[in-house]
This record gives C-alpha cells, structure tokens and sequence, in this order.
C-alpha cells in the first residue's frame, strides 16, 4: 500500500523535499505557518492543504516536519497527536535538542503513535537535487516503514540509534560546519587581500588537504559578495544555541561554538541575519 505522506513547514528545505515527495508519488497535503504559502504549494503540486493541522493529521500515514524551533516541533506535535491515525509516524527534519526529540517522541507514544528525529545535511543545494544526508534517531522498524518517504529526498539515511540520536548528530554536525565556515572565511580573506585569482586560487586549494564542500560551494559566491545563495546565518547561530547546552552538559570543548556564536551574532546586529554562513568572511576581511 502506497503511504500518504504530508510536508509541514515550506521553508528553503522543506519546499523542493514536498516536491520531491510529490514526484514520487507520495505527497497527499502541505500545511505550513503561513497558510497562504502552503495553498500556493499546493496548487503548484496538485496536493491538499488542510486548513487545520488535525484534518491534516486524519488524512496521512507519515508526517514530515522542518520547522524552525523546538517551540514549533512540540506545539505542531501537539496539534497533530490527537488526531492521527493509528501507528502514524511523524518524521522531524527540524535541528533541535535531543531532549526535544524525546519529548516529542513521548508525546506521540500516548496516542500510539511514532516519532522519528530525522535532521538533514546537504544544504538548500541538497534539498532541491534530492541528496541530503539525514541523521535518523528512533525505532529501527519504524525506520523502514518510513524510508520511502527518507528515500525521496535523501542521498544517505544513516540510523544511529534511539531518538535523540540524530539531534546529537547533527550537534556535532553543525560544530564541523561553523568551525570549517571560520577557517575557510578567515582564508579566503587572506587570499583576497594577497591579490590572489580567486578563479585559480579556489580550484588549487579545493584539489588538496584544505578541499571542502563549503570551499567548493560558497568560496567563489562570497568573493563576489553573494550571500543569498544557502542556509542562513541566523539559523546557525540558533542551532549553535542548542550545541552549547549540549556541550556544556558533557564538558568538551566550545572555542568554535563560542566564537561562531559570537561572530553571527555580530552580524545579525548589523543586519545580515538573512546572509547565508559565508557572509561570515564580513568580519574576516581587513577594515
């Protein structure tokens, strides 16, 4: 029996992730904050877009979420549990903490439902081409009954272990990605002020030991001052919220988050809050 999957929240992520759902034949509704945008997602997909989270809920046998905070996973967890079918699963893409997982996945257990903590890797690149990475946290079984819905949009889908889980990985994730964000940015400035060719430099630096994603995607965009291309500085400044208290409760180390922390906050005061990461080469240049 084919699933009958939903998308709530229609973000840069969640947006081209329904259309894939859609594409593989999987998309039964949308629903977003603004029901305006769901309705015009809709439209274009040929879905429904319930005007209220429970006529979503009654309708669908998996349920995917990418919202933007821990407030929002638990209060549309809330909205949806009472009304859900039995053994439905709600799949959320959003980054929170893995205690936020848990309650959520607690929630859904009362009304004999199931929760999977599922974050992405890849960017708003990944999104579109159908090639993220995703983290999944939960019930092995449960797992397989959703992977077809993973499978729509992901390159990799890596089970590791209850829920929680893939919230404490995307943790150390988002650690590796500000910490690359500061070497690259901090480099790339240097390079700037040499005079070197950016068109010569960023192939040479990308074909040895200092190759990256965030080299190879963002380096050429932010030497060109371009910086609406990807995930938002805002949003990784919140997720790195979240990777203190985490490393905070275990003890390790905090000079990237802290310094990471610092810095985008430091542009979000002068206004940049909306750039993606890279935008963090602002504070690296020579002033």
């Amino acid at each position: 029996m084919t699933l009958k999957a939903a998308f709530i929240g229609l973000g840069a992520m969640g947006e081209p992730m329904a259309g894939h759902l859609k594409q593989h034949g999987l998309l039964h509704a949308v629903a977003n904050r603004t029901h305006a945008k769901a309705e015009a997602v809709a439209r274009t997909l040929g879905v429904d877009a319930p005007a209220t989270l429970a006529e979503l809920a009654a309708q669908c046998d998996v349920i995917a979420l990418c919202v933007t905070a821990d407030a929002d996973v638990l209060s549309t967890v809330d909205a949806l549990a009472p009304h859900l079918k039995p053994a439905a699963i709600v799949i959320d893409h959003s980054t929170v903490a893995p205690d936020t997982a848990k309650q959520a996945a607690a929630r859904l257990q009362k009304v004999g439902a199931y929760f999977l903590d599922a974050p992405v890797s890849g960017g708003v690149e990944g999104a579109k081409n159908g090639k993220l990475s995703v983290m999944v946290g939960g019930d092995a079984t449960v797992l397989e009954r959703a992977r077809p819905v993973l499978e729509a949009y992901a390159l990799r889908i890596t089970h590791l272990g209850d829920v929680g889980a893939g919230q404490a990985t995307k943790a150390v994730n988002q650690v590796l990605v500000a910490g690359i964000a500061q070497a690259v940015c901090e480099g790339l400035a240097l390079g700037e002020a040499l005079g070197l060719d950016p068109e010569r430099l960023i192939p040479t630096l990308s074909a040895g030991a200092a190759g990256n994603w965030f080299l190879e995607k963002r380096g050429a965009t932010m030497l060109n001052n371009q910086f609406s291309v990807g995930f938002k500085l805002a949003l990784l400044h919140k997720d790195l919220g979240i990777v203190r208290g985490i490393a905070e409760g275990v003890g390790t180390d905090r000079t990237v988050i802290e310094r990471s922390l610092a810095d985008y906050a430091e542009l979000m005061r002068q206004g940049h809050g909306d750039d993606d990461i890279s935008g963090l080469i602002r504070l690296k240049r020579k002033h």
